[in-house]
């Protein structure tokens, strides 16, 4: 069991996507959750990454190119591109 609050925008256009379709609120938030749990790993992953090299507690690898990382997502490929200074 979870329970989430949400801002009261959110809860508003799940409220009427709900009535417009039939369906629970809850359907709609377990689908939204379902469907981003790659993109959160593939994000916090990255900002780590980019943490410790940083403090210097990794050395800087010389990384292929994002757009040939075929199982990253889009969000991670873009904050991996940031330059580190």
């Amino acid at each position: 069991m979870l329970t989430i609050r949400l801002p009261e925008e959110i809860e508003k256009r799940l409220e009427a996507l709900a009535k417009a379709t039939g369906r629970s609120k809850t359907f709609y938030a377990r689908e939204a959750i379902l469907e981003h749990p790659d993109d959160l790993e593939d994000l916090y992953l990255a900002e780590q990454r980019l943490l410790d090299i940083r403090a210097g507690s990794q050395p800087v690898q010389n990384p292929k190119s994002p757009s040939s990382m075929p199982n990253t997502t889009a969000s991670a490929k873009a904050f991996l591109s940031m330059k580190v200074p």
